[in-house]
Parts: C-alpha cells; structure tokens; sequence
C-alpha cells in the first residue's frame, strides 16, 4: 500500500514540478518581450517567444496585470540570484557589478511598464516596491562591498542611492529614441572605478 501511494504521488509532483519550469520559461519569455516591446506587447508576441499556445498563457495569467506583476517578481528573483553568481564567477568585482547592472536596467524597463497597468498608489503596487527593494538592495550592497574591497571602487557608494540613479537615468527610455540610457548608465558604472597610480 505504501509503494502504490508514493507511486500515485510521484506523477502529480513530477507533473507540478513541469508546470513551474513551464511558467518560468512563460515569465522568461515574456520578460524579454516586455524589454524589447514594452508591457503592451500583443500576447501572441510573448506565446511565439514562450513556444505556447495563447490559451497556455491565459491559462496561467487571465489577465495582463497578472502577467505584468509576474514577470516582475520574477525579474527581482533573477536579478537577485545573479549577484552573488556573477561574483563567484571569478571576474572582477567591478565586471561583476556591470553585468548585474545591464540584468537591472532590462527589470527597469518592465518596472516602469508596472504603472501604466497598476495604480501606483494601490497597495499591490507598493507591495511590489517594499519586495524588490528588500531583495535587491542589499545584492547591490554586496556587489559594491566587494568592488571596494578590491580597491575597484570607493568604499562610500550607497547600494540603495545608486539604484534610484540607474532608475532616474532610465525613465523616460521609451519616449525618445535620441536617448540611449544603458549608455548613460554604462558611463556611470565605468566611471565609479577608482584609477590606481603606478
């Protein structure tokens, strides 16, 4: 009795643990969709990226907010597990912060995206703020404190100061096609390195 139970078991778990790579593959797909076209791109957009059916979509997600609001969770979380990754990569801590800083800018074009499908004022919506602050803030925090202790960087750079600055630089990115902003942070992280005398 016991081997028929945990063989019953095993199918629902296995086809559980199917559904959640499948979502994650959805969000993954969607979110680069919503970095290259903006939330309002059409769903059957996001199904051809995903490989899906637009009813697989729908499934999960009935309506954009929802879609919306699980992409960016789920950006936070990737943005937020490639920290400490791109540090034990064995690189410099300076390269580290550059390459989790392109992973934040591409989140920012989806957080901006947020408003125009959520009430900023809503609660939802500062629950979502408080949750990615809570999460990235101190891998940011993590990165900086080790480009400083590799003497990379200045050891006063506030995590949370440069987030709002990467931010500030990125609003407005899809009104003017004149202004490049992952330039514009580009420069900005390049010039946080610290230039060592002979």
């Amino acid at each position: 009795m016991t081997t028929i139970d945990e063989g019953a078991g095993q199918p629902a778990r296995q086809k559980r643990a199917d559904a959640q790579r499948n979502e994650q593959a959805l969000l993954a797909a969607a979110a680069a969709v919503f970095v290259t076209s903006g939330v309002e791109a059409p769903v059957r957009d996001i199904a051809a990226a995903a490989g899906v059916g637009m009813g697989t979509i729908y499934r999960h997600f009935p309506t954009r907010a929802d879609l919306v609001v699980a992409v960016y969770r789920h950006q936070v979380e990737a943005c937020a597990e490639a920290g400490p990754v791109l540090l034990a990569n064995g690189g410099s801590p300076h390269a580290a912060l550059g390459q989790w800083v392109n992973l934040f800018v591409d989140f920012l074009v989806t957080k901006h995206g947020l408003a125009a499908v959520l009430q900023p004022a809503s609660v939802g919506f500062d629950a979502l703020h408080a949750y990615f602050l809570d999460r990235l803030v101190p891998v940011c925090a993590q990165l900086l404190d080790a480009a400083a202790e590799a003497g990379e960087i200045s050891a006063d750079i506030d995590a949370y100061e440069l987030m709002r600055g990467i931010g500030n630089l990125c609003v407005g990115t899809n009104n003017d096609p004149r202004y490049d902003a992952r330039r514009m942070v580009e420069l900005l992280i390049a010039g946080l390195l610290q230039s060592r005398s002979a």
